[in-house]
């Protein structure tokens, strides 16, 4: 957010220097992530001065140039080439002398230098209004008016205001602070803090001058949904003229990025950047049937906004209508048939409260970001409505006449109470790990403006600002308290405290970063897929029944509409992915949680079952080639029995007697082969060939060997082996036979081992 230097010290008495001002605001908790120095005019008319024309001729060489002699208040008179259709001898124009720089843009510019122009010297420019950005017109240069006095710089009958553009870096939880007033707040305190004195104050302009002046354009309003516009203001203003600003509003708008459109605009908008709260002007004469009526439309309403695009509404778009038709999206955005235009006398000025849940909806669902949606889905001041509305209906008489012509409409929904919270100075003691002087951190509660109800030497009871919505706990009242003390003055203690804590074992967090270690030395790459997949898939795969699915109940797409039962599908689409990037060779693991919805789980009334399971899993994915080609040896396909090495090396980490294990062969359609290892007859790992019809459905050609580990069943088995065992070393040496054997091909490796065993 942007807010202009000049502005901000409207509101507070100080002679900081703007980067003096940026390292107190930073400190006090707003993060400036620039100053800027800009001008009314880029440049400052630097080297541009009165001038007089003394002889005009035209070019020997040209139908359109003429040489001219400009007397700039020299000793010599100025040699000029000027193509400008309207130079006559004897006018008062504005001359850009040599040296002279010409803005084309706010980073680009010419430099006015000695030249010649179809052989005459030029030693200058005689300049039009847009040239020195003095005004729109380019069909002439300037001619002023006799009594300018000849040499004196441009900028002494032009003045050139200078001003410093202030980004602010708004988190979002800052909302108070979305305006010049909001930033003057947090500045007042911190100079009272810096300073250890209560004498700067937050200077608001004044309303009490605010009075109806007659009762002759009433416009009713009617809030039909106050949970999304809990709170609706409203006056109207007759008899207005419709024209340009005055250049000191524009330079206000122009130095925080806001163009001028004209001054009934241009008020609403100067008024949201003083105070924070969103305006909207309408020409009252299109309010038919002198109704405003807030409400939702029915789904597919079309709507045309300032823009000239059409929108189809839905039916959670809080409208401002008239008795008849839509005229704008409440809080985000105004409609193109009731805006204010050149020809509008009338006007109905809003000011309202809307729900920031239904703005934030709103406008992400028009895909629109306005000033208003803004502050809007933030969360504004309910309380500042009114202060507003009269701040800008007195702009509006003084820059625009006319009268106040009736009432103020304000419909509220609640009572808007200032959140009320009860800070013990222990707990600030606490929190900060210094003592605080209470009677300091009262003072900068009240220098925040928060209201202190109650005070003793153990506590204070504060109603906190109504601009700040986050601020309801005591700890958030902490946090407002010392931001503003400033962290930098908290001391770094002496001596550290800290509690022994003890680890649960096993550490299941330790001990899946073992295993990533291992498998990425060996070559792997972790990847991590989206929690969410679709529905299709469980569809497609017998093995995964669709029963079983978790369903989302507002699902962002039918591509994410289910959670998933598995990590296969997501590691399949990884290895799309890079297979279709002619990435070939790959070694992928994933951690991460599977979810299955079971129905039937009901329980009993004295402990019902959840019918909802999940469980971590590790898979392990390969394909392509283990080894590329080399010189010297032929490239060397991936295979079956190097991701069992792999598997049986996650299983070592665990301690697991690998005679106990149990393997058998899994049948199941997603897989080529596969082989299932139980431990007391339940399946920890699942490994083989995926299916051709498998890799078909996610367009992939290589075989891929993928395994699939119950990763919170393997913490059960090792947090049941806890105790350590120690086997002597042997006293024989190793002895290594061969003993080749002929078997059926059914029999299985298993049957042998337990045979030999």
């Amino acid at each position: 957010m942007k807010i202009s230097y000049n502005w901000l010290k409207d509101y507070v008495d100080t002679t900081l220097t703007p980067h003096e001002l940026d390292d107190l605001l930073t400190f006090s908790g707003l993060e400036i992530e620039g100053v800027d120095k800009v001008e009314t005019i880029k440049g400052g008319l630097e080297h541009v001065v009165i001038a007089q024309v003394l002889t005009c001729e035209p070019h020997p060489d040209s139908d359109h140039l003429h040489l001219t002699t400009v007397d700039v208040g020299a000793a010599e008179p100025l040699h000029i080439v000027c193509g400008a259709p309207n130079v006559a001898a004897g006018q008062k124009v504005v001359c850009a002398q040599i040296g002279t720089k010409i803005w084309t843009s706010d980073t680009e510019f010419h430099e006015i230098k000695k030249g010649k122009l179809r052989g005459a010297v030029s030693e200058g420019m005689l300049c039009a209004e847009d040239e020195l950005q003095l005004g729109s017109s380019h069909d002439g240069i300037m001619v002023l008016p006799d009594d300018y006095e000849v040499g004196k710089p441009a900028s002494f009958y032009f003045p050139v205001e200078e001003d410093y553009t202030i980004e602010i870096g708004l988190t979002a939880n800052r909302s108070d602070a979305t305006s010049h007033i909001g930033s003057a707040r947090d500045l007042v305190a911190a100079l009272n803090q810096r300073e250890n004195t209560t004498k700067y104050h937050l200077i608001r302009p004044s309303v009490d001058d605010f009075k109806v002046e007659n009762h002759d354009n009433d416009i009713e309003v009617i809030v039909e949904d106050t949970q999304a516009c809990p709170r609706y203001s409203g006056v109207t203003i007759s008899g207005v003229k419709v024209g340009e600003s005055p250049a000191w509003l524009k330079n206000r708008l122009a130095a925080v990025g806001i163009r001028s459109i004209n001054n009934i605009v241009d008020i609403t908008n100067f008024v949201l950047m003083e105070v924070g709260q969103p305006l909207h002007a309408f020409d009252a004469d299109k309010v038919t049937g002198k109704k405003v009526v807030v409400k939702c439309l029915p789904e597919g309403t079309p709507f045309v906004t300032l823009d000239g695009v059409e929108r189809k509404l839905n039916s959670r778009n809080l409208m401002i209508c008239n008795a008849e038709e839509p005229m704008c999206i409440g809080g985000v955005f105004g409609g193109q048939k009731s805006g204010v235009t050149m020809e509008t006398t009338n006007i109905f000025l809003e000011s309202a409260y809307f729900n920031p849940t239904s703005i934030r909806k709103t406008a992400k669902f028009h895909g629109l970001q306005t000033d208003a949606s803004f502050r809007y889905e933030r969360g504004a001041d309910p309380n500042i409505t009114l202060y507003a509305l009269k701040r800008a209906a007195l702009l509006i008489k003084e820059l625009a006449g006319g009268t106040i012509s009736s009432e103020i409409k304000d419909v509220k929904n609640g009572d808007f109470a200032p959140a009320r919270v009860d800070l013990k100075f222990d707990y600030l003691n606490k929190l900060a790990g210094k003592v605080i002087d209470p009677t300091q951190a009262v003072n900068i509660l009240k220098s925040l403006e928060c209201q202190v109800v109650e005070q003793d030497d153990k506590h204070v009871v504060v109603d906190v600002h109504t601009s700040k919505v986050d601020v309801t706990r005591p700890a958030d009242v902490v946090e407002e308290i010392l931001r503003i003390y400033g962290y930098d003055n908290i001391e770094i203690p002496s001596r550290v405290h800290a509690s022994i804590s003890r680890a649960a074992k096993p550490d299941a967090d330790k001990m899946q970063q073992k295993i990533s270690d291992m498998l990425v030395a060996n070559g792997f790459y972790e990847i991590m897929n989206n929690s969410l997949t679709k529905a299709a898939y469980s569809e497609a795969f017998p093995a995964f029944e669709s029963e079983k699915n978790v369903k989302i109940l507002n699902p962002l797409s039918s591509d994410l509409n289910v959670m998933r039962q598995t990590l296969m599908w997501g590691g399949l689409e990884s290895i799309a992915f890079n297979q279709n990037r002619k990435v070939s060779d790959m070694k992928f693991f994933e951690f991460g949680n599977v979810y299955f919805f079971d129905g039937t789980k009901v329980g009993d009334e004295k402990q019902p079952l959840k019918p909802y399971t999940e469980h971590t899993c590790l898979d392990l994915f390969l394909t392509g080639n283990k080894q590329a080609e080399l010189w010297n040896a032929p490239a060397k396909a991936i295979d079956y029995f190097d991701l069992k090495e792999y598997v049986m090396g996650v299983l070592n980490h665990f301690k697991f007697d690998f005679n106990a294990l149990e393997a058998k062969e899994a049948d199941l359609p997603h897989f080529d082969y596969a082989t299932t290892y139980c431990v007391d007859g339940k399946e920890i790992v699942t490994l083989g060939k995926l299916s051709k019809k498998t890799l078909k459905h996610f367009d992939l050609k290589k075989d891929v060997f993928y395994a699939t580990l119950n990763w919170t069943l393997m913490m059960q088995c090792l947090a049941k082996s806890k105790e350590v065992h120690f086997e002597p070393l042997s006293k024989f040496p190793a002895v290594r036979r061969d003993l080749a054997m002929i078997f059926d091909k059914n029999v299985t490796f298993d049957a042998v081992k337990k045979v030999a065993m």
